[in-house]
C-alpha cells in the first residue's frame, strides 16, 4: 500500500480524495493554485505545493510542475480526481516515467476510450448495442450525407478526438450536411489537431443512464447499479439519481452485464463509467466512457455503502478488488443535486465573491455533503462554478427527494449567489416527480415554464 499520495485536484474532490486518504492511513499532498492558497482541501492535506498561478494551464494542468511536486515531496502515486489531467494519457506516461502509480486506468486504455470513433468501433466489436451511425471515420461530406440517409436525421456530426462540445453539429437535413461537415471538421483540426469525424444518429426522448464499472489487474470485474442523470442544462448533468426509476432488476442485470462485457473487452484497469442512452422502449445504446471517477459517484456510494475512492487506491496499489459482484447490493434510493455558484434568474450567470456565512445541515441518517466551501473563502472565476454536492438517501425516491429538499432549504451560503433554489422547484415538479425526465426536459418544458413564473414575478 503507498504511504503518500498526491492528489492533482481542487475543490470539493481534493477534499472527498484527501478524507478517504486519511482514513486509510496514507500522507495526502495537496496541489494549489496562487487562486486557491487558503482552500480547504490545502488545510486538509499533510502537505501542499503551489504548482502555478491561477490560470489552470500555469496550474492544475501544468504536468512538469505537479510532477516535480510529486517526486519532491515523496508521493508513490497521483489520484487525478476527475476534470483537468484525468484523462490525459500523456500525463499517465509521465507518471509512470517519474515511478508514480497513475491511479486509474492504463493510458493506452484513455487514449482507446478518448476517440469516441474508436470507442465505438471497439464496443461494436464486443457486441455492445451503440447509437446508430457510422462505422470508422468518415473521409467527407459525401460519406457522411449516406450514413445520415440510413440512419434517418437528425444526425450529429461529432469530432473523433472532441470534448468540450467542439466540433458537432446538428443536421436536419441533406442540405445543411456539407457545410456542417466542413465547419465541425475545420474546429476539431484547431481545436484537437485532429479533423476525423464520425456521425450519429440524434435520439430524441431518451434518458441519459450509466454504469459505474471496477475491474482489477487479475481481470475481476463487477458493476454498481446504474445512475439516471437525465436532467440537464447545456448538455451538463445537474442531478442524479440511482437506482432509475423506470429500470426493473431484470432490466438492471442485462445492463450491467453489458458494461462488464464492455470493460473486459477494453482490459481496462480500476474504475470507470460506461454512458448509455435509454429510448422509450428501454433499449440501451452505448454513448461513451469516462475513463475516471465522476462527480456521481457519491449516489452509487450512497446506495451500495461502497467508498469508492478507497477502493481505488487499493487496486492501483496491486490489491485485488475488495468486494465482489454478490457483495454489491442496493439499499435505497440516492439523489444528488449540484449546487453551483450561479444565479439563475440572470442565464445561470456565474457568481465570485467571498463566502461570508455558511451553515450546512445534515442531522439524519442517510444525508451527505460534499464541499470545500467555508467561511470566508472566496470563490475566484478561474474555475468550475461547482461548489457544493447535496445527497440524501431515502428508502425510497419519494424519502430520498423530501430529504434533499430539506437540505437545500435549510442550507445556507451567503455573499454568493447559488441555485439551489432551482433546484427545490425541480424537485417540485410534475414531470421530475414522475421519474421520466428525459435529456431534453429541463429545456423544453421545465425552463421555459420556469421562466414564465420568474417573469411573472418581477
Amino acid at each position: 500500500m503507498f504511504s503518500k499520495v498526491l492528489v492533482a485536484n481542487r475543490g470539493e474532490i481534493a477534499v472527498r480524495i484527501i478524507r478517504s486518504l486519511k482514513e486509510l492511513g496514507i500522507q495526502s499532498v495537496a496541489i494549489y493554485s496562487t487562486a486557491d492558497k487558503e482552500s480547504l482541501h490545502v488545510q486538509l492535506a499533510d502537505e501542499a505545493v503551489c504548482v502555478g498561478t491561477a490560470r489552470p494551464q500555469d496550474s492544475y494542468l501544468n504536468m512538469q510542475n505537479i510532477l516535480a511536486a510529486a517526486v519532491g515531496t515523496g508521493a508513490q502515486a497521483i489520484h487525478p480526481g476527475f476534470g483537468f489531467l484525468s484523462e490525459n494519457s500523456r500525463f499517465v506516461e509521465m507518471c509512470e516515467a517519474c515511478g508514480l502509480t497513475f491511479i486509474g486506468p492504463k493510458s493506452q486504455t484513455i487514449d482507446l476510450m478518448g476517440n469516441k470513433a474508436n470507442a465505438r468501433l471497439q464496443m461494436q466489436k464486443s457486441n455492445v448495442p451503440v447509437i446508430p451511425g457510422s462505422e470508422g471515420f468518415l473521409p467527407d461530406a459525401t460519406a457522411a450525407e449516406l450514413v445520415a440517409e440510413r440512419v434517418g436525421y437528425p444526425v450529429l456530426l461529432k469530432a473523433a478526438a472532441g470534448g468540450g462540445g467542439k466540433g458537432i453539429r446538428r443536421v436536419n437535413d441533406a442540405s445543411q450536411i456539407t457545410q456542417a461537415f466542413e465547419e465541425a471538421q475545420q474546429e476539431a483540426q484547431n481545436a484537437f489537431g485532429d479533423n476525423r469525424m464520425y456521425l450519429e444518429k440524434i435520439m430524441e426522448n431518451v434518458k441519459h443512464i450509466e454504469v459505474q464499472v471496477f475491474r482489477d489487474a487479475k481481470g475481476h470485474t463487477v458493476y454498481f447499479p446504474e445512475r439516471d442523470c437525465s436532467v440537464q442544462r447545456s448538455k451538463q448533468k445537474m442531478i442524479e439519481e440511482s437506482p432509475c426509476a423506470l429500470i426493473s432488476p431484470d432490466q438492471r442485470q442485462e445492463l450491467g452485464e453489458i458494461a462488464v462485457r464492455a470493460t473486459q473487452a477494453i482490459d481496462y484497469l480500476n474504475t470507470g463509467t460506461i454512458e448509455f442512452l435509454m429510448d422509450q422502449d428501454h433499449n440501451f445504446y452505448f454513448m461513451e466512457m469516462n475513463t475516471r471517477i465522476q462527480v456521481e459517484h457519491t449516489v452509487t456510494e450512497m446506495v451500495t455503502g461502497i467508498d469508492l475512492v478507497k477502493a481505488q487506491v487499493r487496486v492501483a496499489a496491486g490489491e485485488d478488488l475488495p468486494f465482489v459482484q454478490e457483495d454489491i447490493q442496493l439499499h435505497g434510493h440516492a439523489i444528488e443535486c449540484r449546487i453551483n455558484a450561479e444565479d439563475p434568474a440572470k442565464g445561470f450567470m456565474p457568481s465570485v465573491g467571498d463566502v461570508k456565512y455558511l451553515y450546512f445541515p445534515v442531522g439524519n441518517l442517510g444525508m451527505r455533503i460534499d464541499s470545500d466551501l467555508y467561511a470566508g473563502v472566496k470563490i475566484s472565476p478561474f474555475y468550475d462554478s461547482m461548489v457544493a454536492k447535496v445527497i440524501a438517501l431515502g428508502h425510497d425516491r419519494h424519502e430520498a427527494v423530501e430529504k434533499v429538499k430539506r437540505l437545500l432549504e435549510e442550507m445556507v451560503i451567503m455573499g454568493i449567489t447559488t441555485n439551489q433554489s432551482f433546484y427545490h422547484d425541480i424537485l417540485n415538479d410534475d414531470g421530475f416527480i414522475s421519474g421520466e425526465v428525459t435529456t431534453d426536459y429541463l429545456e423544453k418544458i421545465f425552463l421555459p415554464k420556469w421562466k414564465g413564473i420568474e417573469d411573472a414575478t418581477v
